[in-house]
């Protein structure tokens, strides 16, 4: 395992990153604020913690804000974006397929149980069987659901993929304070959750 750090140019964020097998993934959450971006609760203090919220249609920049890589791709219809979608992501770095998900998974170890891995050891309501021994640093961000609604923050975290499972919903990768499971989900679009980056 390699760390290393990344920095935004276009804001001076930097983040950390953890190589994990083959794959480099940024160790903290995208805190990129992109149009229709939100922070937990609507109060800058979570985006410090954990980042932004993003629906798909933003995390894919399918206002082609940043490339035309997903460039149309939000609710309502299947599109076919080019690959890799830099999405949201800073430049050089990707939003992940559910590919890309599944070889971080398998490198962790079984699905069943890589979640203990994956999670911070902090910031969970349970936190006993988190080892983050990746360093990869899952934080229990929670979501923003189309209404305006904050719920699940210390509960769960999903991140989103670049693949669809319906016109109007995508798969994330999702984790949950109770389980050591860790699978990708099928989520509304319209629905906001977390950003990690891999590099191209």
């Amino acid at each position: 395992m390699s760390m290393s750090t990344v920095t935004d140019a276009r804001d001076n964020q930097t983040y950390k990153t953890v190589k994990i097998g083959k794959q480099w993934w940024m160790a903290e959450n995208l805190n990129y604020e992109a149009p229709n971006s939100y922070c937990y609760n609507d109060e800058d203090s979570y985006c410090a913690k954990y980042g932004r919220l993003y629906t798909w249609a933003v995390a894919m920049d399918s206002a082609g804000l940043l490339s035309t890589d997903g460039l149309g791709c939000g609710n309502g219809e299947y599109c076919s974006p080019n690959l890799p979608v830099r999405g949201v992501c800073p430049e050089g770095w990707h939003l992940p397929s559910a590919d890309e998900f599944e070889i971080l998974i398998n490198a962790v170890g079984d699905p069943d149980s890589a979640g203990w891995a994956l999670k911070s050891k902090t910031g969970w309501r349970y936190t006993e069987r988190n080892t983050d021994e990746f360093s990869f640093t899952a934080l229990a961000a929670g979501f923003r659901f189309d209404k305006g609604e904050f719920l699940y923050e210390g509960e769960f975290t999903e991140f989103w993929s670049i693949a669809e499972y319906h016109p109007n919903m995508a798969k994330a990768m999702y984790l949950s304070y109770s389980y050591g499971d860790v699978y990708l989900t099928a989520d509304h679009k319209y629905n906001a959750a977390s950003v990690r980056c891999i590099k191209n």
